[in-house]
């Protein structure tokens, strides 16, 4: 399998062309420093998101709460934690960097608030 992967590590945003198959990488040509070479190897064998949505706000006149997770899930848990969040609600107040759900589908991450409802 072969992919090109645009580096999201510095502005340079090097253009990486990973080879290899589900478990291993063949080789790696296209970036210009290491950290787009670690970048590329993470993103091709285990690729990673913040994930960033609402949850609903019940007792409030703002319906809807911004939210992240506090570290990078992994993609293919992304619409299963989507599909946990969607059944989320929750009261005032609520502070940024609330926990608002803790170890989402056992990624290691939390869901956590990016802003304060009084």
């Amino acid at each position: 399998m072969k992919k090109e992967i645009i580096c999201t590590i510095c502005p340079i945003g090097c253009t990486i062309i990973v080879e290899g198959d589900v478990n291993n990488i063949f080789s790696i040509s296209g970036n210009q420093c290491s950290r787009g070479l670690d970048f590329s190897k993470n993103e091709f064998l285990h690729p990673a998101r913040i994930l960033t949505t609402s949850v609903k706000v019940e007792n409030s006149s703002t319906p809807l709460l911004p939210v992240r997770s506090n570290k990078p899930i992994p993609k293919e848990l992304i619409m299963d934690c989507m599909k946990v969040i969607k059944d989320v609600k929750v009261t005032v107040p609520i502070k940024s960097k609330d926990i608002i759900i803790s170890n989402i589908c056992d990624s290691g991450a939390d869901i956590i608030a990016t802003a304060c409802i009084d």
